[in-house]
């Protein structure tokens, strides 16, 4: 079911425009708009970065092994979901991920940035995409499955976020997040990515279930890459935001590259046997409408 956004009427996905007050959301290069107003806002991401994002995600390390991890949690607890939602998809890497091992599941994305919705269509044109932001998600009860891939630490109030999903995901629906974690990692990194915060496991398990979910799967990764990564961000530390290269951690040599992402597979291969990791550069957390 939609949710107007305008009278809280519920009506059927398959509208266009509420059924109650005949209100339609604006339509621009032939997205949605549920959030007009911030299309251009920029307080939580940078939107000229997508079209960097674009050209070097698929190839990188990072992104990859976070990638195969994502297929795998969701193969493994929610393997015959019919709908899936990603909010922030950015540029489709993860819903094209989704695409290719999901075929019978209906997809859509949403980012609150309609330039990136562009890179997102070329990826996956048959994912129903829209511009939203996720705290007034227009769905009740409508996905099998809603994903937040490095996206709820950009947000200031991230319970609203986390309820909105809980009235979007049909009962016994499942959640997949990751975020970045440990505070101690903190440095002017995430100050230019636009974090609000870096997670602690039990301050996102506290967030998750408050807001009326039970967790299923709670696990660290990068977690053997985990001295590089607190020697990077040491470096960076003193460093002002405006004098880090923003795409500096996409450009690793080829080598460095490989190494890394085949690192990184031996830690999946870990977490998809069972072991889950306490510290880690990210988390994932898979949790259960309840």
């Amino acid at each position: 079911m939609k949710r107007c956004l305008s009278c809280a009427t519920q009506y059927s996905s398959q509208l266009e425009q509420c059924s109650a007050c005949d209100t339609a959301p604006p339509i621009q290069n032939g997205y949605p708009l549920y959030a007009p107003e911030f299309i251009n806002d920029s307080s939580g991401f940078k939107s000229t970065l997508f079209a960097d994002l674009a050209q070097h995600e698929e190839a990188n390390f990072w992104f990859r092994s976070r990638n195969s991890l994502i297929m795998w949690s969701i193969n493994k607890y929610c393997p015959e979901m019919k709908s899936f939602l990603e909010i922030g998809c950015g540029t489709g890497y993860v819903l094209s991920g989704i695409s290719k091992n999901f075929s019978k599941t209906s997809l859509s994305g949403s980012e609150i940035f309609s330039a990136g919705l562009a890179f997102a269509n070329k990826r996956v044109p048959e994912a129903k995409l829209m511009q939203m932001d996720a705290q007034n998600i227009p769905f009740i009860e409508e996905f099998e499955a809603i994903g937040a891939f490095d996206v709820i630490e950009h947000i200031q109030n991230d319970k609203i976020v986390l309820k909105q999903i809980h009235a979007a995901l049909k009962p016994g629906g499942y959640l997949f997040v990751t975020v970045p974690q440990h505070k101690w990692l903190w440095s002017a990194v995430d100050e230019y990515a636009c974090h609000v915060r870096r997670y602690e496991a039990t301050e996102l398990h506290d967030a998750i279930t408050s807001s009326g979910f039970k967790l299923v799967r709670s696990t660290s990764f990068i977690t053997s890459l985990l001295p590089a990564m607190l020697v990077s961000r040491l470096l960076s530390k003193n460093k002002k935001v405006e004098e880090l290269d923003p795409m500096a951690e996409l450009k690793i040599s080829p080598f460095l590259n490989y190494i890394f992402f085949q690192i990184l597979q031996i830690e999946i291969w870990l977490i998809r046997v069972g072991f889950n990791f306490s510290l880690g550069g990210s988390r994932l957390v898979v949790a259960e409408k309840i």
